[in-house]
């Protein structure tokens, strides 16, 4: 079957963004296996100090034993549960509150000063006071996640509200529409690109406060092996713990992609 010019433009066109695709993972690839190579060869020739900074081998020996004898899996899965919790009340709690600042102006007339000195307040300084308010335990480390998502979430999710064309709500108005069907097929819709980049930018932010809710409090997880590390001059073990943070991180980061590649076919 012959296929028509535009047929055999949109082939071209998807034969081009695999190819885009090929070419950027290749390099992402030929980063990462340069970057561990050079830390390898630096740490062996003691161009860097292999005492402070360990070397791949070291580390991947050692996540390879402690996943072996299960001692890795219970930090591992303690720190991911705590972040993942944080994360997801983080993102649900800031989109919930930049939709009560939209439903009511004078709500966020209110709020709005409120938000902007919150936002400026150092959070790590807030974690005392949630170990004594909630005790030393997962609560305080997920709501310190909690504490240092929800505000960007609200404030970069709120202006995308804000900034959605107006003339969508103008159209809506004139047929009789009431403020929450206006946002249901308009506003939610039209922000939903800046909800899912906020999604990108909280794990980030989860991962920082959860680690930090460790570094304070916790005697499991990520954080904690990072300070024990420190504690007893065992370098390896600290380094062991960012790498697995960093994984944990990338493929946090891919899966909010596959939402945003699924939420993007089924919202069109």
């Amino acid at each position: 079957m012959k296929l028509t010019k535009d047929e055999k433009l949109f082939q071209q066109y998807q034969r081009g963004l695999l190819k885009e695709k090929r070419i950027v993972f290749t390099w992402q690839l030929s980063i990462a296996v340069i970057f561990f190579l050079s830390w390898e060869i630096t740490s062996r020739f003691y161009i860097i100090d292999p005492l402070l900074f360990s070397s791949p081998t070291k580390i991947f020996e050692l996540i390879i034993t402690r996943i072996s004898n299960g001692t890795m899996f219970s930090h591992i899965s303690i720190t991911l549960f705590e972040t993942l919790l944080g994360f997801l009340i983080g993102t649900i709690g800031g989109v919930l509150i930049a939709t009560s600042l939209w439903y009511s102006d004078r709500f966020a007339n209110i709020m709005d000063p409120y938000l902007v000195i919150f936002n400026a307040m150092p959070k790590v300084a807030l974690g005392p006071i949630l170990i004594v308010a909630l005790g030393p335990g997962y609560m305080s480390i997920i709501a310190m996640g909690f504490i240092i998502s929800v505000i960007v979430t609200t404030l970069v999710v709120y202006r995308a509200f804000l900034e959605v064309d107006q003339n969508y709500t103008m159209v809506l108005r004139s047929f009789g529409a009431t403020k929450s069907q206006i946002f249901k097929e308009a506003i939610f819709p039209a922000a939903l690109p800046v909800m899912i980049s906020t999604l990108k930018v909280n794990v980030g932010l989860s991962w920082v406060g959860v680690i930090v809710g460790e570094y304070l409090v916790s005697k499991q997880g990520l954080g904690y092996l990072i300070i024990y590390g420190f504690q007893v001059f065992d370098f390896t073990l600290v380094m062991s713990s960012l790498v697995i943070i960093a994984i944990l991180a990338a493929l946090m980061y891919k899966g909010v992609e596959k939402l945003e590649h699924w939420l993007i076919r089924h919202t069109k």
